[in-house]
């Protein structure tokens, strides 16, 4: 389940069983067993018209994820995870005692991890961890990503192993739910010890110094909104401030909104690439099951299965099938569309593999161990959230290129099969849909510079002690624009093929493009002479980013 039973994502993708993806992601069953175990005794609870996801010892699931970071889901701590909190806290409070020096505990920090830091003015450093490493710069960051921060950073906390008191804990949890979110800057983040700069402001916001967005998005001392719902502002004791700073969570929290997006925008590509396929004339049948099977790539065959359900009972497709048909050798933009999209379900099955793990992880550094040491890592370097975000980035980039080049075709009167040039209505005076594709090809150029991997990058910081970081941070803000960009390209060939549709009369298209066509009708005017066009480009892009052209696919097509 994609998300919780019930609740609509920000793209409107619903996770009610028979409303998700109509396949799965490739390969997760034959991997379910590598996957950390999801986060049994986190149910959903309904109370009050309400929906509220308990953080406890168990990972939370994606779905959690974008609930409380997309919606304002409310949360809840487990009894038992307050307890373990408490429990890992009093072997920090007897470290804290020690003379001997602690990482962490009783020493600074980085390049001066070997300097002991007196009882007297340990909560001076914690203040000055935080205010220091609160350096972000840039535009602010969304705040969906800011509201996944705090909750995986909070998961983090629950876990016992970072060492914190459980007022900390309930802080973060309160923050959340009073939607109190801390203004988080674009840049400052390389991915490496995690996140610091931006989870710096979250811990700053928590003891009341800096700026945040109160749950009406107004902008507010970060004291006074913590008075306005009742928090008492955080002094912070030993090893808390390290423990609020050291993580992966930003970097997570952006590759789990992505996914999300991109399982939903890949049955829309393969609903465009219906409208494509039916409105040119090309043959359906390349899609056939005992075809994808000689070729056993589990992605492949979940999105020829989709192209076969979209295009089942098609007059269209049917007014040209039979064995004089030689429309075999169709362009690869059409033909290949399940290779293609399928190789970006593999992809993102594999994100989700490493999502999962990451989910189940207590990234901090020193880590509170199960068997009572504090123990320093290397687990907060960002390697493997940032090479799948760059994976993804590349994956969204080829669909996006293929999408693309369908679209062009369709407006070649040398490759359409008898549509006019650009669909226009007046040949010659009307320029149709020519500078729609200009878009769609733009967005596609500038989507192969964001599939440049940032996780190649690397620049020493911290007087060379950091001296390779993931820049994780900065793989994860890339994709965010080229998933957008993804959808835009997407809605310019749904647009497109619903226009050829309705030029192809009086021959019908199928149910389930004709459904599309029908919620594409309700913001474009469709065929007819030249108008202002952005608009409607912007509206069926709303259409397909908010998962309302993917649903109505489903909802109009018979399983296949």
């Amino acid at each position: 389940m994609s998300v919780l039973a019930g609740e609509t994502t920000r793209n409107g993708w619903s996770g009610i069983d028979g409303m998700s993806t109509p396949v799965p992601a490739a390969g997760r069953n034959e991997r379910e067993a590598d996957v950390a175990s999801p986060g049994t005794g986190r149910v959903a609870e309904e109370t009050a018209g309400s929906v509220t996801v308990t953080i406890g010892l168990r990972p939370l699931e994606p779905s959690e994820v974008v609930a409380v970071a997309r919606h304002g889901v409310l949360v809840e701590v487990a009894p038992d995870a307050l307890a373990e909190v408490a429990r890992s806290r009093e072997l920090i409070e007897r470290l804290a005692d020690d003379p001997n020096p602690h990482y962490g505990i009783s020493t600074g920090f980085g390049a001066l991890a070997t300097t002991f830091i007196a009882p007297e003015r340990r909560v001076q450093l914690q203040a000055s961890l935080v205010r220091s490493h609160a350096a972000g710069t840039g535009p602010e960051v969304e705040r969906e990503v800011i509201r996944a921060l705090q909750l995986l950073r909070l998961q983090t906390l629950t876990t016992g192993r970072t060492g914190v008191r459980p007022i900390v804990v309930k802080t973060y949890a309160a923050m959340l739910n009073a939607g109190i979110t801390p203004i988080v800057r674009e840049y400052g983040s390389l991915g490496c010890s995690g996140d610091l700069a931006p989870l710096s402001h979250l811990a700053l916001a928590a003891t009341g110094e800096g700026t945040v967005r109160d749950a009406s998005g107004t902008e507010v001392d970060a004291r006074d909104a913590l008075v306005a719902a009742g928090i008492e502002p955080l002094v912070l004791r030993e090893k808390e401030g390290l423990a609020l700073i050291n993580g992966t969570d930003g970097m997570l929290g952006m590759l789990l909104l992505a996914i999300h997006d991109i399982e939903m925008l890949l049955t829309t590509a393969d609903v465009a690439a219906a409208m494509s396929v039916e409105s040119q004339f090309a043959t359906d049948a390349v899609f056939a099951a005992d075809l994808q099977a000689l070729r056993p790539q589990l992605g492949q065959g979940d999105s020829a299965a989709n192209l076969r359900r979209f295009l089942a009972g098609s007059p269209i497709v049917a007014s040209h099938r039979g064995a004089d048909d030689g429309r075999v050798q169709d362009a690869y933009s059409l033909r290949c569309s399940p290779q293609v999209h399928g190789a970006a379900r593999d992809t993102v099955a594999h994100a989700t593999l490493i999502a999962s793990r990451e989910l189940a992880s207590a990234v901090d550094n020193p880590v509170v161990t199960v068997d009572g040491r504090v123990a320093s890592n290397g687990n907060f370097h960002g390697a493997p959230v940032a090479y799948v975000l760059d994976f993804l980035a590349i994956a969204v980039a080829d669909v996006a290129s293929i999408s693309e080049r369908r679209t062009d075709r369709a407006l070649d009167p040398a490759r359409n099969r008898g549509l006019p040039p650009f669909l226009a209505h007046e040949v010659g005076v009307d320029s149709g849909l020519m500078i729609a594709q200009y878009a769609a090809a733009g967005i596609v150029s500038e989507l192969k510079r964001l599939a440049v991997p940032a996780s190649v990058d690397s620049i020493p910081s911290s007087a060379m002690q950091e001296d390779h970081v993931s820049m994780g941070w900065a793989a994860a803000r890339k994709l965010r624009r080229a998933v957008d960009g993804l959808g835009r390209v997407l809605a310019i060939e749904v647009l497109t093929g619903s226009r050829a549709l309705q030029l192809r009369a009086p021959l019908e298209p199928g149910p389930a493009t004709a459904a599309v066509s029908a919620l594409v009708a309700t913001v474009s005017a469709g065929a007819g002479p030249d108008r202002f066009l952005s608009p409607e480009m912007e509206a069926v892009a709303e259409l397909v980013l908010s998962g309302e052209v993917a649903r109505t696919a489903l909802e109009n097509s018979a399983a296949n």
